[in-house]
């Protein structure tokens, strides 16, 4: 009972969001409309059983006039139920779609909301979240809609149709076992009692297949990942000769998946035979009961087909969970997998570097800044230190030292660490990393980013393409490309500095943003940002010496290994 709880709790805090959101009204008529429909289904269900009784009965008794009557009949019930099911058809699917619309909007803005996902992939709280947006999703709302439905239709066909049962099945005497004892309605309780244990039995047979089927999604999640790393570093694994190692990683991914399969197709194998061993039956059953009150002339032909009729619908009302054992299984590794993803998106360092904007400030600095890796070990502690307004600093270290993590740290995305990071109000500043973030679209959405309100025109974007030495694909402006395959490592670095001469920041940050260039190219490309952004403070993360030429001022960030490191001016 308490994982029972737990469930229904975990499942209603998954669903009910929606069904209070602002699309409420829509989804509850959608809901309802759907819940109805089900159960007119089950009406007709109720109609064509004593339809059963009437037909079988006509022909027991020859008679040819009611024959017809009774097909004309059941013309007239098929067609009422083929509206039914066509109905159903569009109502509970567009509900879901309408649904995973909702949901996938809600998750993807918690997901990306205070950077829940760079924190995700920099500390691995959690597998493949995209894998649980864009399948567990969808899955939580066809299992939800699929189960809901037919747990009512399966409450609605019970009540029905055990009424039905209980009146057509009679009483039943024990006197032949020596019991002076009369069981009414004694179809009824053996029904109950078949179902009841055969729910007992398959969940005793098919419970394993929760922890499975979640981690079949994990598997499966890995294994695709690994296929499309291949797909967006086909070159440097083909320069690297890598095919061999590559082929090893992704059949020992796949080795997972196979694995896995492997034992949920056996534990389904298993459930499979008690299901249908239980089904089949349950089909005879009903006619080896009723068998003798039938020989002995106390019920019609008609009688005894109407019951074992309703004892089938019954029997599979009451068999609801055994049926769809596999689909709850299904279910709660989806919500236990959502469950996940909320609760890393909402996880929050218990220290945090915050970025204070400040009126009448016109230097940017940072007051008691402390950095750390997520594994603890401290990189910079309690640093103070003001970078001028109109001087350009370069900041350089040896490798390791933690450059880029204080360059993430500027930005206000690195999680480990605390202290303030002071920046003038109103100030534009843009972050430009060694491996610049290129979106699929076209070539001037891909140099306005990330200012989606851009008033740039081509003639500015073209300009700055030149300056940046990329005139060659100012021709492309209108061409949708995944820009980060088609162009080079330097080329997708010039096409970064274009963006910030489109931007014109008041501070630029670049992190080995000239990294993949020559000094011939890097000297070009300084002298552009110079000469086109005379108003821009730029902070230059780097090492090369040929940098220094193109700042005003160096700070040197030195840490020997296991040693907290310290910013020095030199």
């Amino acid at each position: 009972m308490k994982t029972v709880g737990s469930f229904i709790g975990d499942w209603w805090r998954l669903v009910i969001p929606y069904f209070k959101s602002e699309e409420r009204w829509i989804a509850i008529v959608l809901l309802l409309g759907a819940i109805g429909l089900t159960f007119g289904a089950v009406g007709f269900e109720v109609l064509f059983n004593d339809w059963n009784r009437r037909f079988y009965d006509s022909i027991q008794n020859k008679d040819e006039a009611t024959f017809w009557r009774e097909i004309t009949v059941f013309s007239g019930l098929a067609a009422g139920f083929i509206a039914v099911y066509v109905a159903r058809a569009i109502v509970s699917p567009y509900l879901r779609l309408r649904w995973r619309r909702w949901l996938t909007r809600q998750y993807l803005a918690h997901w990306l909301d205070g950077r829940g996902y760079y924190r995700i992939e920099l500390q691995r709280t959690v597998d493949n979240a995209d894998q649980r947006i864009a399948e567990d999703l969808r899955q939580l709302g066809e299992y939800t809609m699929t189960l809901l439905l037919g747990l009512l239709g399966a409450i609605a066909t019970l009540v029905s149709f055990l009424y039905i049962l209980w009146t057509l099945s009679g009483p039943l005497s024990l006197g032949f076992i020596g019991l002076d004892v009369t069981i009414p309605g004694y179809m009824a309780w053996v029904c109950l009692v078949y179902a009841i244990v055969g729910t007992f039995l398959a969940n005793m047979v098919g419970r394993r297949l929760i922890p499975l089927n979640f981690q079949r999604q994990q598997f499966e999640a890995n294994f695709r990942f690994s296929l499309v790393r291949v797909r967006e570093n086909a070159e440097g694994i083909a320069l690297y000769r890598g095919e061999e190692r590559e082929a090893e990683a992704l059949n020992a991914r796949f080795a997972d998946v196979f694995a896995n399969g492997w034992k949920v197709l056996f534990t389904q194998a298993q459930l499979a035979f008690y299901q249908a061993s239980y089904s089949q039956l349950a089909i005879i059953f009903p006619y080896v009961v009723t068998a003798p009150r039938f020989f002995a002339g106390v019920i019609t032909f008609g009688v005894m087909t109407q019951t074992a009729s309703a004892f089938g619908q019954v029997q599979s009302a009451l068999s609801f969970f055994i049926d769809n054992y596999t689909s709850l299984a299904e279910l709660r590794a989806v919500m236990d997998r959502l469950k996940g993803l909320q609760a890393a998106s909402d996880a929050r360092p218990a220290t945090a570097i915050e970025v204070v904007s400040e009126g009448g400030r016109t230097d940017l600095g940072t007051a008691g800044l402390t950095l750390g890796l997520p594994n603890g070990q401290a990189l910079l502690s309690d640093a103070t230190f003001v970078l001028p307004h109109g001087r350009s600093t370069l900041i350089t270290g040896v490798s390791g030292s933690g450059k880029s993590t204080l360059f993430r740290a500027l930005a206000g995305i690195w999680p480990f660490g605390k202290g303030q990071v002071r920046v003038p109000a109103g100030a534009r500043v843009l972050f430009l990393p060694q491996k610049p973030y290129i979106p699929i679209g076209t070539l001037r959405d891909a140099v306005k980013y990330p200012d989606e309100h851009s008033t740039a025109t081509d003639a500015e974007i073209i300009a700055a393409l030149e300056a940046a030495r990329l005139g060659h694909l100012s021709g492309r402006l209108d061409e949708v490309a995944h820009w980060t395959n088609t162009l080079s490592g330097g080329e997708q670095q010039r096409v970064a500095i274009a963006r910030a001469l489109v931007f014109k920041p008041d501070w630029l940050f670049l992190d080995e943003a000239t990294a993949s260039l020559d000094e011939g190219m890097e000297a070009a490309i300084y002298d552009a940002l110079k000469q086109r952004l005379p108003a821009t403070t730029m902070i230059s993360i780097g090492h090369k010496p040929s940098l220094r030429q193109w700042h005003d001022r160096q700070i040197e960030l030195r840490r020997a290994p296991g040693e907290v490191g310290r910013l020095v001016e030199v």
